[in-house]
């Protein structure tokens, strides 16, 4: 399942991540514990892009409770990637990233709290920006892990995010783009992704830094996750999906101890990641090392590797913004990465504008899909 349809009128068709309370519209979370949930009011976010003429024309499937990278829903349905039939189509955010591909919308709105708007962008290629923290509201969103949530657009372009960042927090982007990038983790890829992504950084004038991966810090994400469902899954835990259990079940095992070592780690990789930037305006990654892994996959095993280079940004509230970048191994979709310091949103989407425009100019080497 992609979206449940709505009836809409004359706008911009908008698909809504069934994260996000709809009033009088029914909102799952993606979990059973909420199948027969109708919401008196609309979040801010909606509201925000209801009045700026988005019209929604549908909730938007997801992982259950926002919680996966995969969008395996065992409630409503794993959403399929019409992209590449047969791959997963990412996570949480699936549904939305699928409905733009089927053309069922325009514009969609997802969450992202370790990736969940890249990820899916990467899968289905198309694009998908994490805003600053706190820069988009969450209000009557149901939360994953508070200090990690952001809230954002996907479109099929740059601009498309651009248009619905406008009316999200009106932001503009800055006119044109001349800084400093930075790029790391290439290395890490897979060749074919590595080669599409270093590809899209020279035409930025991309220079290789050394930038930390974050270590010791999950803890703080986990117990965030523990003080949303302590007392849900207390109650209700028969109702969770089996491909989350495991997840909240580790969750709530957090012991005190664990969580401060992890709150100090985050400090630390803060300064260490301040430090690493010096001289660069922007950062360039991989979103994803590898094309989207088969729509069965265990979620479980491919979590870390699909979270790698997206979760970081999470744990700094720094925006990033997810495009494409041609195709890899097996035809699949290769997508980068462009990252700013917290605030430095418009410089990410004008950066955005400039890759996106000098791809399509000097489009990489096509690969066939074997």
């Amino acid at each position: 399942m992609f979206i449940t349809e709505l009836e809409a009128g004359d706008g911009i068709r908008l698909a809504v991540k069934d994260l996000f309370d709809t009033a009088g519209v029914r909102t799952t979370y993606g979990s059973a514990v909420f199948a027969d949930h109708v919401p008196q009011r609309s979040a801010e976010a909606v509201l925000r892009l209801e009045r700026a003429g988005y019209v929604n024309v549908g909730k938007a499937n997801l992982h259950e409770f926002a919680y996966g990278v995969t969008s395996q829903n065992l409630h409503y349905g794993t959403v399929p990637n019409p992209t590449a039939p047969g791959r997963t189509a990412g996570g949480s955010s699936g549904g939305s990233a699928a409905a733009l591909v089927l053309g069922l919308a325009d514009a969609a709105l997802g969450t992202d709290s370790g990736g969940s708007i890249r990820i899916p962008a990467a899968c289905c290629g198309v694009t998908g920006f994490k805003p600053s923290y706190g820069l988009v509201p969450m209000d009557d969103v149901f939360p994953l892990a508070p200090s990690y949530d952001h809230g954002g657009p996907l479109a099929r372009d740059v601009d498309g995010c651009i248009e619905a960042m406008r009316a999200l927090a009106g932001l503009e982007p800055a006119p044109g783009f001349g800084g400093r990038v930075a790029v790391a983790w290439t290395e890490r890829a897979e060749p074919l992704v590595r080669a599409r992504v270093e590809a899209a950084a020279a035409l930025l004038g991309g220079a290789p830094i050394d930038f930390p991966l974050p270590e010791g810090t999950t803890a703080v994400f986990m117990r965030e996750v523990a003080d949303v469902h302590r007392e849900l899954y207390d109650e209700y835990a028969d109702l969770y999906g089996e491909n989350i259990r495991p997840k909240i079940e580790r969750c709530l095992a957090i012991t005190d101890a664990e969580f401060v070592a992890a709150t100090d780690a985050r400090a630390e990789y803060e300064r260490r990641v301040e430090a690493a930037l010096e001289g660069f305006d922007l950062l360039l990654t991989p979103t994803l090392g590898f094309g989207p892994p088969p729509a069965d996959v265990d979620e479980l095993a491919v979590r870390e590797a699909m979270i790698r280079f997206t979760y970081p940004f999470n744990l700094l509230g720094w925006p990033a913004l997810a495009l494409p970048c041609g195709v890899a191994g097996e035809g699949l979709p290769a997508s980068v990465q462009l990252v700013g310091r917290r605030g430095d949103d418009a410089l990410v989407l004008a950066a955005g504008l400039a890759l996106e425009s000098a791809l399509s100019s000097s489009p990489p080497e096509r690969s066939r899909r074997s």
